[in-house]
């Protein structure tokens, strides 16, 4: 008791939560039961989480910190003895320099806050997934978020030019940094993107923004081929000259699934195709950017590239389109749905989605396949439904069948979620022993008593 007492006194009012009211609070917007945790703790300021971190390493507790808990690999759950850390009051969007293209923020801030932010001063922040309104931008950068727009504007480490984040023993490392390029030694940054909390907390981000796109163009097209799949994407990026910002592919089983009841989506073209894939293009000039599109889609059908398309007339249209694609809760009902994110070679994907129901088959018989993602940059989903009751005595298997395949083809078991506890025992499917060792001497060197999100990744 007296030690929940001095962790009260590190924050502010309000700042502290006991277990017994976690119970009302959801541990995730894709899960269905409360969080469970010592306590929970709600800083304002990198101030605050530096004594937090500090307390914490001094009595060996356990830190778990938490963004808008949309993960799905298990990367932020806590257990009874470990402390929650939530930057849920850390949500100042500090400044926005539209002559450097630059926004300065704490790592509260959601994706949505932000992009509607520069949104208003004729900028864009170009991340963008379908939890914007939820996950938030610490948590972005410490997964190293993908999202929708990768093949034009890369991941979230592509974007991030400065960060602040806190060290196991409550060491505060400030690099701010608001230059594109800035060449002065190690990336330090770079230490904490994508380390899942396992290295130090982010508190504070320095973000590259983008002058907003005045047009986009989209497509929803179908195709009868995958090797047809590849080459559209190939001549896509070539006719629009490098403002491709998208382009998601969506098996025939997902695009069924999300254009009929009780999904709310109707099909914009007929559902009885292997393919479909969604095409973005933004641009600066309205009918000089409609007609490249109009015409880099003509070139795409006479070169018999696409079998039927539906072209987007409206703003309306694009959303529409955007919907369906972002449709993922239909593949959670009827069903449990075990989650994939994988990526692979374009060359091997063809043969990998085609093996994975075979495989599947032999391993746990019935269930529903589902797969789409962002071909653009290599990056599939895969969705397994099984029975409810099935769920846990069968994931392994799927796990199995969906993971092994990836090492003789140089694939990825987490192109953008992590690892968290759901993926650790298969990474080194995808890093080699030099690989797992050099991270593992990261985190004695920066935690040697282990606190940050303990058992995570490694």
């Amino acid at each position: 008791m007296a030690q929940l007492e001095q962790l009260r006194d590190l924050v502010d009012a309000g700042g502290f939560l006991p277990a017994a009211e976690l119970a009302q609070r959801s541990a995730g917007i894709w899960r269905a039961d409360h969080l469970e945790a010592w306590a929970l703790v709600r800083p304002r300021s990198t101030e605050e989480v530096a004594r937090v971190l500090a307390w914490c390493n001094e009595h060996g507790v356990g830190v778990v910190a938490q963004g808008g808990l949309t993960g799905l690999v298990h990367g932020a759950d806590a257990s009874p003895e470990q402390l929650i850390l939530s930057l849920e009051r850390m949500r100042a969007i500090e400044a926005i320099d539209p002559r450097q293209r630059t926004a300065t923020m704490q790592a509260g801030v959601t994706l949505q806050a932000l992009e509607e932010a520069v949104d208003e001063e004729g900028l864009l922040f170009p991340l963008d997934l379908g939890a914007r309104g939820t996950a938030t931008l610490g948590g972005n950068a410490a997964t190293n978020a993908g999202g929708n727009r990768v093949i034009r504007y890369g991941m979230m480490r592509d974007m991030v030019l400065g960060l602040e984040a806190v060290l196991a023993d409550g060491t505060v490392v400030s690099s701010m940094n608001h230059l594109i390029k800035n060449n002065t030694g190690y990336d330090l940054k770079q230490l904490f993107i994508g380390s899942e909390g396992t290295l130090g907390v982010i508190t504070r981000l320095v973000l590259r923004l983008r002058e907003k796109p005045a047009t986009r163009s989209m497509a929803l097209v179908a195709v009868d081929e995958f090797d047809k799949v590849v080459a559209l994407l190939k001549h896509m990026d070539h006719g629009l000259g490098g403002s491709l910002s998208a382009f998601e592919a969506l098996w025939q089983d997902f695009y069924w699934l999300v254009t009929s009841p009780p999904a709310k989506g109707r099909p914009p073209v007929a559902q009885d195709y292997p393919y479909y894939v969604l095409l973005e293009s933004q641009g600066a000039e309205r009918e000089l950017d409609e007609a490249r599109f109009q015409h880099a889609l003509e070139g795409a059908f006479e070169a018999g590239l696409i079998a039927d398309a539906a072209v987007a007339q409206s703003e309306g249209d694009c959303q529409a389109f955007w919907a369906l694609r972002d449709d993922v809760e239909q593949t959670m009902h009827g069903g449990a749905a075990v989650i994939f994110d994988v990526s692979l070679p374009v060359s091997a994907m063809e043969a990998y989605t085609q093996g994975l129901p075979g495989a599947l088959q032999a391993a746990i018989g019935e269930h529903r396949l589902f797969i789409f993602g962002h071909l653009g940059d290599g990056n599939l989903h895969v969705i397994v439904q099984v029975a409810p009751e099935d769920h846990e005595r069968l994931r392994p298997k799927v796990e199995q069948a969906v993971y092994e395949p990836l090492e003789a083809v140089g694939g990825s078991v987490s192109a953008e979620h992590g690892i968290g506890l759901e993926k650790k025992p298969w990474l080194a499917l995808s890093r080699s022993p030099a690989e797992l060792a050099l991270m593992r001497r990261l985190k004695e060197t920066l935690d040697p008593r282990g606190i940050l999100n303990p058992g995570k990744i490694l």
